[in-house]
Order: structure tokens, then sequence, then C-alpha cells
């Protein structure tokens, strides 16, 4: 190539390169232009999630404490991440949650968020207008939550209440080498259940634990079997006593109970025994060496009682399996959760609700362990072992999820040791065949509580 015929082209290339400077500049990022898909230079860096527009302090009240506490932080760092001009502070306030809770609010004192483990403290703050609604979450919550857990966080048609952990309390932990001794897998049926009791009997091992020293076990048990014989409906017609518990559905469920309650010699140390064993020890007595007992029936909180208290292993010497269905029942879980609510109207609070309705956030805790979550869209291969993924992702699958009935009442009759539902059927395994008068005692404490009576 010539000088001349160098220089020409080095002319055209600079003209080609004012032109595109010039293009570039009258391009802009105006909002009518398009130009908010350029690509990112260095000083516009791409974004990545990050919500600088929200800012503020949000402080949150809840009831976990501990290991939950440290694994709640660490979801809370996710949402740091991702709203980094946000402050959260968490104050942990434990079983005196409510409480606390209240103190603040009636003081003109209280947190932006609260996290509270009883639906039936979320209605009565929703009635005190000291919640504020959920609506600008609503289509992230819908989106991830199955109806049922929308239903049970909504008060008079509003949504205050994002479930954000759960438990599943329809599980059935059994000792692997009793099933296997005895020849039997595991039921899915009620029959199966009876038929692999009697088959266990026989082999020399008592089938049940029963921790009914607690009387919630006993009212877990009730609820697992009324939601499957009476159904979701009734279930709900009980909860909020719009049906007596002298109903034949109630009748019609103790009877189904008693299969379990009903013989003492189906259950580890007899009556007495049942009577004086404690949860945890109903637990422990299933995985020793030898076990009392072959199956406990309670959530799935179980599995770490097992683990911190035993040295049975997972799959070889404990498993799970789902509470079996009854006369055809179609599926569906009972257990218990923990809801987020908003007290206060804050931007970044919002946001922060927002987050926490998202599979992401979720994620965080579940691969740290101890935690179930209701979000439909978390991936169960998330939690840390094959058993949790089972339990756990049946919370978040359930189409038909019912709440603890018992801690749907008011606290005098369905959560106060020595009185109430506790007291009642602590009663019923005593003399299960004195299941008219129970039931009637069950009415009429029920009538006081919910002010009839």
């Amino acid at each position: 190539m010539s000088r001349s015929s160098h220089r020409f082209h080095l002319l055209a290339l600079l003209a080609l390169l004012v032109l595109t400077l010039f293009a570039a500049g009258c391009g802009g990022g105006g909002d009518d232009d398009g130009g908010g898909d350029a690509t990112p230079t260095a000083e516009e860096p791409a974004d990545d999630g990050a919500q600088e527009d929200v800012s503020g302090t949000v402080a949150v009240m809840g009831v976990w404490t501990g290991d939950e506490q440290a694994s709640f932080e660490a979801v809370l760092e996710g949402f740091r991440e991702q709203y980094p001009n946000v402050t959260v502070n968490y104050n942990p306030a434990g079983d005196q949650l409510p409480t606390v809770l209240s103190t603040a609010i009636e003081g003109g004192n209280p947190p932006d968020v609260a996290t509270i483990p009883q639906p039936g403290l979320m209605r009565d703050l929703a009635g005190r207008d000291a919640l504020q609604p959920l609506d600008f979450a609503r289509e992230d919550i819908e989106a991830n939550f199955a109806e049922s857990w929308i239903d049970l966080g909504t008060v008079d048609g509003t949504l205050y209440g994002l479930f954000f952990k759960g438990a599943n309390k329809s599980t059935i932990w059994y000792n692997v080498q009793a099933f296997e001794d005895a020849g039997i897998e595991p039921p899915e049926t009620w029959e199966e259940l009876q038929q692999a009791a009697q088959t266990l009997q026989q082999s020399g091992v008592t089938p049940y634990s029963i921790g009914a020293a607690d009387g919630w076990t006993l009212t877990d048990l009730f609820e697992n079997i009324y939601l499957r014989t009476a159904g979701p409906e009734l279930y709900d017609q009980l909860s909020n006593h719009e049906i007596p518990w002298t109903h034949e559905s109630v009748t019609e469920a103790l009877e189904v109970m008693r299969d379990v309650v009903g013989n003492p010699e189906l259950m580890a140390g007899g009556r007495d025994g049942a009577l004086q064993t404690d949860f945890p020890t109903s637990v422990t007595q299933v995985f020793a060496d030898p076990p009392r007992a072959a199956m406990v029936i309670e959530g799935d909180f179980v599995g770490g009682v097992i683990r911190e208290s035993t040295d049975a292993e997972p799959g070889s010497g404990f498993n799970v399996f789902t509470f079996p269905s009854i006369e055809d029942s179609p599926p569906a879980v009972m257990g218990a959760g923990d809801a987020v609510v908003l007290l206060t109207e804050n931007e970044a609070a919002q946001a922060l609700i927002r987050y926490l309705a998202t599979p992401e956030a979720a994620q965080i805790w579940a691969e740290r362990g101890g935690f179930s979550s209701p979000n439909r869209n978390l991936d169960a291969s998330v939690y840390p072992d094959e058993i949790t993924q089972r339990t756990a992702g049946a919370l978040g699958e359930a189409e038909v999820f019912r709440f603890d009935l018992s801690d749907l009442q008011p606290a005098a009759f369905g959560g106060t040791v020595g009185q109430g539902l506790f007291a009642l059927f602590q009663d019923f395994v005593r003399n299960p065949d004195n299941m008219q008068q129970i039931q009637q005692q069950m009415e009429q404490q029920a009538a006081a509580a919910h002010g009839g009576g």
C-alpha cells in the first residue's frame, strides 16, 4: 500500500470512529429510545440484583432463638445482599413473644415486622388494627404458596400473614430393624397400619410409643385422624366451634383413635406407661437397643430428637412414612407454622416481606437444616437429607393443609397444660370407653372458651 493510500484509509477510519461516538452520544439512556438495553460500561455497572433504591431500617421481633435464630440471621444476610441500603435488626423474644409484642404495641413502639406461631394471635392483632395488610405482596405470596396457607394468613378477607416456616405433623417415624424383622413395609392406609401393628406385636415388639404425658401429642393424633375422616370443611367448622364437640364426626374420629390408644397392649408401658411418657422419651424408646416400641406418631421435628438423643442412623436405623389415608381420604397435611406479619408502614419492611415470600429466601434456611418451608416452589432437593426432603417437601406440595386445631383454639381450651383438650384427651387414654361423657366435657369447655357459655 502506498503512503497516500495509507493516509486515505487512516482518515476514513478516524471519520468512522467520530460517527460512531456521535451516534452513541445521541443514543443515550433516555426512556423513549430503548437505550436501557445497551451493554453497561465501566461507569455504569451491570445490575447485579441489588435494590439500592430502597433504604431504611427494619426492626424484626421473632420467636426464633438459638440455632433457629442463627439460621434466620443467615436469611436476613441474603436480604441485605439484595438491599444494601437497608439495616435489619432482629430481636429474639422466644416463647415470650406474645407478651413482649403486645407490650410493645400497647406502648406505641411496635416492631416493623414480627414472626408469630399462633394464628389466633394474628387474628387478635388484626382485630386490634395492629397489623398492616400484605396487599403489596399478594402476587408474590399467591405465586409461591398453596391456597390453604394463604387462607390461614387471611382475617376477614384481608391477607395479614406470610407463613415462612412450617412443620409437617402428618408423619409416623419407625424403627427400621423392627419393621424388617417383622417383615412389614411402611403402610399407606389405616387398615394396613392396624395390620402392621398386629404383626409387630406378634413378632414381640410393641407397636406404638405414645407420649401421653404431653397432652398435645394426643391432640395431634386426633387432628390427623379427624382431618381424614371428617374432611377439611368440617375440620374448619370444628376449629371455629361452628359444630359442637358432640358432633357425630368427632365421635367417628375418636372411634378410629381407639385403634391406637384403646388397647393397652399396643402401647409401650401400657395405658399407665403412656400417660407417664413425655414426648422426647416417646421418641428415644423407639430407637433404643432393644427398642420398647416400633413407631412414634408425631411431626417432622421427631427427626431432630432422634439425631440428638440416639445413635440411630437415617435410613438404616430410622425412617418415616406419611400418616396413612383413612377410607380413601385424599392426601392432606396437618401441621403448624410461624407467620410473618407487618406492623408499620415501612417500605423497607415491605421489601423484606416480599423477599421472605421467595423460594430463594427459604432455600438459605432449608440448606442449613432444621427447617420446613410451605413455599411450594422451593426445590425439595435443597434439604440436607433424603428424609427431610420427603417430610418438608410434602409440606410445600400439600394442596390440603390445616393448622393444628388445638393451636387455633382459645389458649385455656386448646393449649394449656393440665386443662382443656390436653387434659380431656388424657382422660380418653385412661378410659377410652367413656367417649360420650368426654365429648360432652369437650363441648362444655369449648363453649365457655368461645364465649358461648
